[in-house]
């Protein structure tokens, strides 16, 4: 379904004038530099074709024949690849044998001269001629000698030719393209491809799949079969599972055309997710603003996305694009190949309910300098060490957007981490709050809980002892932070809230006495109590007469979090601040 979906999705794009998608046996690629040359094949100049300025420099993407699959052995790919390939020149490496490196230099650019003679042995076409004319003279010294060599030593790359005067590469070239796919066809015995159905040559090989996040530089594969455990019946690699070449290439091509989109592709966790649609939609669009991180200066856009789909969802979503067919796949880095991580295959309709399901959700009171919607890398986030990306436990990203997308529980890892991360630094934070809150709203929701649940802002009705609890500690540290002025480096939170929302009885003992001491400061120095005091006796009135439980379950220990921070938003909105002087 993956394959199929990713090669229909090819046939899409090659039907869209507007989208440079590579045709069979091509694809784009990074190439850096240019060999110009005249129609005797002599040098006219060597051009920088990198894009960018500084380190940041990049070589320009550009259709070209579809590079070889390397291992250890040489394999050249056709009218363009690196120095040692096309010039026969090694460069120096840290490390290596440098007459070693020459000499294996010298086979690859032998390697390289056949390949285009086996290639083009019927081919007239002038740019073929001249490229054939330059190689074969064998010397290069007018290459090295121009000024932009010395950039090509120093940071290597990919080098291709053009003709002087054409604004096309050789290997571009109507005749030339001809040619190359007549001499590339596809040879071997058919048989039945496992996605189309159509009969066609199997592929040995599948072409690796590039910018996966933590995968291989070099690219990696869904499909692939080299150890003895993998095969069946005597089959080696790709013939294990016979994907046509024709399926092959589309669904590779499309799938790094994915990955390297800006607007198709974000990264969830370890998961680099791609998503997109069978026909265009306005959600294939706004997927990325409504799930991926904004960028900088464009939240207010993504912001209004978000609104526009709350609205949408309610009004209701449009009958000619209910039903459209949309795809997300997450995949994540395994040793040499690519797994997948999750894969949803569903509708706008149904896709665009569960996103704003998912806000609904998580949806709780924030301050004022508090994004208004938290994408899922800022979720995640919250719950790693430190703060950083590095830090987000494998898995869980991937697990978050299979909730979201297939409408399911948030997972307790995730729910877990919050908490963890909570009691580690002490502080409950905006995301934290909004994923504890989330996941016990959306488990009480789709198990048909009849018990309440907690809510967007402060429920001084709702007498969970895990929320009680942490409703008496926030005000049992504004009663601190009031006897010392507001001004403290350290409050019972930064000593207490770990050991009092897991084992509060002794705990709040300890802070109950105190509060008595702090009371009697205020007292003392002239403040009012008076409001404190009706604070405290509300939300001591909701303690049973049992008392303080001795320990709080996982969930009451996220019900804690939420009241503690339901209660120190409240005591920060203007109009209980303006209260503290003793009105109740």
């Amino acid at each position: 379904m993956i394959l199929q979906a990713l090669a229909d999705y090819y046939e899409r794009l090659a039907d869209d004038p507007s989208v440079e998608i590579a045709p069979p046996g091509f694809e784009q690629k990074a190439i850096d530099f240019l060999i110009v040359l005249d129609p005797e094949g002599n040098l006219v100049n060597l051009l920088d074709a990198r894009e960018g300025t500084g380190r940041k420099r990049r070589g320009r993407p550009t259709l070209v024949p579809k590079a070889v699959k390397r291992t250890a052995g040489i394999a050249a790919n056709l009218l363009w690849d690196t120095v040692p390939y096309v010039v026969g020149r090694a460069l120096p490496e840290k490390g290596k044998n440098f007459e070693k490196q020459s000499a294996r230099a010298v086979q690859k650019h032998e390697a390289f001269i056949q390949r285009i003679r086996n290639t083009f042995s019927e081919c007239s076409d002038p740019g073929i001629q001249a490229v054939l004319l330059f190689l074969n003279r064998g010397d290069f010294s007018a290459v090295f000698a121009e000024s932009v060599w010395q950039e090509i030593e120093e940071n290597g790359g990919n080098l291709s030719f053009v003709l002087v005067g054409d604004s096309q590469l050789v290997c571009q070239r109507l005749a030339v393209v001809e040619a190359f796919l007549a001499s590339n066809k596809p040879s071997g015995n058919l048989q039945v491809c496992a996605i189309s159905g159509r009969h066609d040559v199997p592929a040995k090989l599948h072409a690796p799949i590039k910018g996966v996040w933590g995968a291989q530089s070099s690219g990696a594969n869904i499909v692939s079969f080299n150890l003895d455990a993998f095969r069946s019946f005597g089959k080696t690699q790709g013939y294990n599972a016979p994907v046509g070449q024709q399926v092959e290439f589309a669904y590779t091509t499309a799938l790094n055309y994915l990955l390297a989109s800006e607007r198709l592709r974000i990264q969830v966790g370890d998961a680099s997710t791609v998503f997109w649609a069978k026909e265009p939609c306005d959600l294939e669009k706004d997927f990325y603003t409504l799930i991926g991180q904004p960028r900088e200066g464009e939240e207010a856009v993504a912001y209004e996305s978000i609104r526009s789909l709350l609205s949408a969802v309610k009004t209701g979503i449009p009958p000619e694009e209910a039903d459209l067919p949309f795809y997300v796949l997450g995949l994540a880095p395994n040793a040499s190949r690519i797994s997948v991580r999750f894969w949803y295959d569903g509708n706008v309709k149904e896709i665009k309910e569960r996103i704003a399901g998912h806000f609904r959700d998580i949806e709780i009171v924030r301050a004022p300098y508090d994004p208004e919607f938290l994408s899922l890398f800022r979720l995640l986030l919250s719950t790693a060490r430190q703060h950083k990306a590095d830090n987000i436990p494998p898995n869980v990203g991937g697990e978050l957007a299979r909730a979201i997308l297939m409408g399911r529980p948030y997972p307790g890892t995730l729910f877990a981490n919050a908490i963890r991360r909570c009691k580690a630094e002490q502080e409950v934070g905006f995301a934290r709050a909004a994923i504890i809150k989330g996941f016990l709203a959306r488990k009480a929701r789709l198990s048909q809980s009849t018990n309440k649940e907690v809510s967007v802002a402060l429920d001084k009705t709702y007498d969970n002892m895990g929320y009680v609890l942490g409703r008496l500690f926030a005000v049992l540290e504004r009663i601190q932070e009031q006897a010392q002025g507001g001004h403290l480096n350290k409050t019972i939170r930064d000593t207490y809230f770990g050991a009092a929302s897991s084992s509060p009885l002794v705990t709040f003992r300890r802070l109950h006495d105190l509060a008595i001491h702090h009371l009697a400061k205020m007292r003392n120095s002239g403040k009012n109590t008076v409001w404190m005091e009706k604070q405290l006796g509300g939300i001591e009135d909701l303690i049973p007469a049992m008392g303080i439980p001795a320990i709080l379950n996982l969930e009451d220990q996220g019900r804690f979090a939420v009241g503690y921070y339901h209660q120190r938003q409240y005591f920060f909105s203007k109009k209980e601040t303006e209260n503290e002087g003793g009105e109740a």
